[in-house]
């Protein structure tokens, strides 16, 4: 591997990186872009010296549009990384224990993963306040105009004794059959089709 061939592949995903977060209109699918990734670690594991700043890797999401007012995360808004293997489960599971610093047995509980939007609602004093999407994960976009279209977030936290500050981090998604409906309208319209429930999600929350 010649630095000039990292280079070139770390181009590449940062320009499915911006098709896929900024533009929500990305040219591969989530496998191929994984395995692209998967590379470029194993590239920079071997070669640490080549790795900087405006590496895929040292990035969640990417860089926030501009036309959505920024804001800074208060705790920054990372990632979890996939696995591809049982060695990949492993090797995860013994930095557990590492970080726990215990042999004890750890229990795992899992469940399928819903694909969508990363969001952050904030509330201060009960009153929703903010809604910021990853963006690079030190600063995000603030959709809180779009996100109080979503019928199952609360503007106002139930409760008569609210805390001061409640950051809630979750996900904004799309049923499938509420997928096909959007499309049948966006073919009936003339407008193009999405490629998907996510990127119908993150396109209807991000829309100006």
């Amino acid at each position: 591997m010649k630095h000039s061939d990292y280079i070139e592949l770390k181009n590449k995903l940062q320009r499915h990186n911006y098709l896929y977060h900024v533009l929500d209109q990305p040219e591969i699918t989530d496998y191929e872009f994984d395995q692209l990734f998967k590379k470029l670690l194993d590239i920079e594991a071997v070669h640490p010296n080549w790795v900087t700043a405006d590496s895929p890797s040292q990035r969640v999401g990417a860089a926030p549009l501009d036309q959505f007012n920024k804001q800074e995360h208060r705790q920054p808004m990372l990632s979890l990384q996939n696995s591809f293997s049982m060695e990949d489960i492993l090797a995860f599971h013994q930095r557990c224990q590492k970080f726990l610093n215990s042999e004890k047995t750890i229990e795992y509980y899992c469940e399928p993963k819903f694909d969508g939007l990363a969001i952050e609602l904030v509330y201060e004093q009960g009153l929703l306040t903010a809604a910021l999407t990853r963006g690079d994960g030190l600063v995000g976009e603030n959709v809180l105009s779009n996100v109080k279209t979503i019928a199952s977030v609360p503007l106002k936290l139930h409760t008569d004794n609210p805390p001061e500050l409640l950051e809630v981090r979750g996900e904004v998604l799309m049923l499938k059959k509420d997928f096909q409906s959007l499309n049948e309208s966006q073919q009936e319209s003339g407008e193009t089709p999405f490629a998907n429930p996510r990127n119908a999600a993150a396109g209807s929350l991000r829309q100006l």
